[in-house]
């Protein structure tokens, strides 16, 4: 029942610029002479034209203070927007209707795209282990208007199924476009839709499952193990619909005929749907649209209540902000949709007319760890123009780049770190380094190429998730040629709440509020915040607004403890997080209160912000910095690079058995360390703010494990737990 178009996307491209080909056809043509010549022209005449026409930009004012109810505070809005915008136009004041009116006006538009497998392969590592490799096709589409027939279709095969409309139904799938088409279908039908992650435990699973009283859970057909095993402790369950894939699943083995549960296939749902057709229920502005669960990275999860007013005016909202955005636009889609981050681009997606290609992050670029030797990886084949990315992504975009680089050596290592530094002065001093002849002399010789990793064809990319720092900002946005606009949000205010517009070259900064919601800065006496410090004003983040959800499901007191109401009816947020405005009106993430530590001797240490400084340092791939009150100095665990750290032993000459041995050894712990005083003192850290101690943890910190989140950000109590005996021992 997969009413599929299986032509690929045809927009005309620019062709691309193999350098290696293009120097030695150059070369052939003009000589070695003309080689150099045409160097001389291309940087030493630019950087002459740089130093006569240097100048700086105007400020630009993109947040405005304004006067708001509520706790008395420091309050923004956009500056392009004197009111809070709710809706994209008359008529879409919900997801379902909004999600009508696009299908109607781009029908016969690329929507929903997938690569089909082609081939499948396990490769045994050197300690044994095997590792599936995928060779996958081109993305074959289906149009708005026949993803738009399917989602109806299974609105009503759900109805036909048994399912009660006035309970929930759970989506607990990786991203792909059914996921997409299972939760219009069930808005189509005022069904709340609660997400979970696809990796989540067994003991969260359960939780969420029970405490909404799901009745209905659409799955892949790869979790339905998982399901069967413990079924028994399934409260509420009685209907199960899966993705067909290729897995070999017997259905009658895993739930036989006494498990009480009513199991289908997605397409057989679609397929009732179709030869039984149910009018819709369609929902209201102010309905919950999605029961969200938050990563839990404090603790257990909790369900927070979107409606789709909070979804529809945040589409609104960023519509107005990413400058072109429609149909012309290509949008590649593989972050967790059970996150908020993901639900709510692809919502701004299908709300511009998008097309939305459907990977995953292990199959993202040519280089990824799922991708079958020879084959495209998802970027290679789609040619994205816009991607969201978590900073965890970004870095190892990065690190692979480098290290690309490193292994070339030679004139071409030199060539590339020149061209990155002149670019560099460019974006922090001189507007006219970004001028076309420069710009363009360096993106033909050495950043073509390297923007290949990743379609060759983004303009612009969105960080969400956790700070991204200011290095990786800089290098993805001069290699990549696009500028990464770094977000700012949370599940509570439905992901946006402040957005870095794409002329603002700065870093370390999340940009001005989002057009949907206010933000407001409080004082917190505690942490010595006020809004009245110069030369900015800092407080703990408040947010209000069309995009400030309805509270925490079955959670009544937490609701009361961070969502007020004010004398208008408004609703705020209070997020934990402290910020600080420019005096262009965007917002600087600089502090958070839960994880500010006070240490003995009375100095106050702020984990995440050191965490964020560390990160930088090309030996670490994830860390956590712990700090005692009991004791005078911090500690770390840090997950080091591997490719990174063998590197160093091969040229450093350390001979080691593994990589775990290679961790353990004094040598590596002491070069380590001397990397990260080297950030530290870079980015002026005091020095009780640099871990005294380390310990290296050879294995990947990973969803699976329950250690980080789905959008990679650390889980800072359960890795407390899991490494007490390591911290305890720093500390000895």
């Amino acid at each position: 029942m997969k009413n599929t178009d299986t032509t690929t996307l045809t927009k005309p491209l620019r062709k691309k610029v193999d350098f290696n080909d293009y120097l030695s056809s150059f070369t052939k043509k003009y000589g070695t002479y003309g080689v150099v010549g045409a160097a001389v022209v291309g940087v030493i005449v630019p950087v002459l034209f740089s130093s006569i026409l240097m100048g700086k930009k105007k400020g630009k004012k993109r947040g405005v203070p304004v006067k708001v109810g509520g706790e008395a505070g420091y309050t923004v809005r956009n500056a392009r927007n004197p009111e809070l915008v709710q809706f994209p136009w008359e008529g879409a004041t919900t997801i379902a209707a909004l999600f009508e009116q696009c299908c109607e006006k781009y029908s016969r538009n690329p929507c929903l795209g997938t690569r089909k497998v082609i081939k499948k392969d396990f490769v045994a590592s050197s300690d044994e282990r095997k590792f599936e490799k995928v060779h996958l096709g081109d993305y074959e589409w289906q149009t708005y208007g026949q993803v738009y027939k399917r989602a109806c279709h299974f609105a009503s095969g759900l109805v036909n199924f048994g399912h009660n409309v006035d309970t929930h139904v759970a989506i607990f799938s990786e991203t792909r476009a059914e996921w997409q088409i299972a939760f219009q279908g069930c808005l189509r039908q005022n069904v709340t839709v609660v997400t979970v992650y696809a990796s989540l435990g067994e003991d969260a699973l359960i939780h969420s499952l029970n405490e909404t009283q799901v009745s209905t859970l659409i799955c892949e057909s790869k979790q339905l193990k998982t399901l069967a095993a413990i079924r028994t402790r399934l409260k509420t369950v009685t209907n199960i619909i899966y993705f067909e894939d290729d897995e070999n699943v017997n259905i009658s083995d895993l739930f036989g005929s006494t498990s009480g549960w009513n199991v289908s296939s997605f397409n057989e749902i679609e397929s009732r749907g179709e030869r039984a057709p149910v009018a819709p229920c369609l929902p209201s502005k102010d309905g919950v649209a999605v029961i969200m669960y938050t990563s839990g990275s404090t603790g257990l999860s909790k369900g927070v209540m979107i409606t789709h007013g909070n979804i529809v005016a945040l589409a609104a909202a960023v519509m107005t902000i990413i400058q072109g955005l429609g149909r012309n636009d290509v949008y590649l889609a593989y972050l967790p949709l059970a996150h908020v981050l993901e639900l709510a681009a692809e919502s701004v997606m299908l709300s511009a007319g998008c097309a939305i290609g459907y990977g995953s992050p292990l199959t993202l670029t040519d280089a990824s760890s799922k991708i079958m030797k020879g084959t495209k990886g998802d970027a290679s084949v789609l040619k994205p123009t816009l991607m969201a990315a978590v900073p965890a992504i970004l870095d190892r975009v990065r690190d692979g780049v480098l290290k690309k680089i490193d292994d070339m050596g030679g004139l071409a290592k030199k060539l590339f770190y020149f061209a990155y530094k002149r670019r560099l002065q460019a974006i922090e001093g001189s507007w006219f380094g970004a001028w076309g002849l420069e710009k363009w002399f360096w993106d033909v010789i050495v950043f073509e190429k390297v923007r290949s990793a990743l379609g060759g064809r983004i303009r612009i990319m969105l960080s969400g998730g956790a700070p991204l720092s200011g290095n990786s900002q800089h290098f993805i946005n001069i290699c990549m040629g696009a500028p990464v606009c770094q977000g700012y949000g949370l599940t509570e205010t439905c992901a946006g709440t402040a957005f870095t517009e794409w002329d603002d070259t700065s870093v370390g900064r999340v940009g001005p509020p989002v057009p949907s919601c206010y933000i407001k800065l409080v004082n917190w006496a505690e942490g010595g915040y006020t809004t009245s410090d110069k030369p900015m004003p800092r407080g703990e983040i408040v947010i209000g607004g069309y995009s400030v959800t309805s509270g925490y499901f079955n959670n009544p007191e937490k609701t009361a403890e961070v969502y007020k109401v004010d004398e208008r009816g408004m609703r705020w947020f209070y997020t934990g997080d402290i910020g600080q405005f420019h005096t262009d009106g965007c917002l600087e993430i600089i502090d958070r209160k839960k994880d500010i530590v006070k240490l003995q001797h009375g100095e106050y240490i702020s984990l995440g912000k050191v965490e964020a400084a560390l990160l930088s340092s090309h030996f670490v791939d994830n860390l956590m910095v712990h700090a005692d009150p009991f004791h005078s100095y911090c500690v770390a665990l840090i997950v080091p690079s591997q490719e990174v750290l063998e590197k160093w032993a091969k040229e450093a000459g350390i001979e080691y058995k593994d990589f775990p041995e290679l961790c353990d050894k004094a040598e590596t712990v002491t070069e380590v360390q001397k990397s990260l005083s080297k950030v530290a003192k870079d980015v002026k850290l005091n020095k009780f703010e640099v871990p005294a101690k380390i310990n290296l943890m050879a294995e990947a910190w990973t969803p699976e494990s329950g250690l980080v989140t789905a959008a990679l950000k650390i889980k800072r109590e359960q890795l407390k737990t899991r490494f007490k005996d390591e911290l305890q021992k720093m500390y000895h």
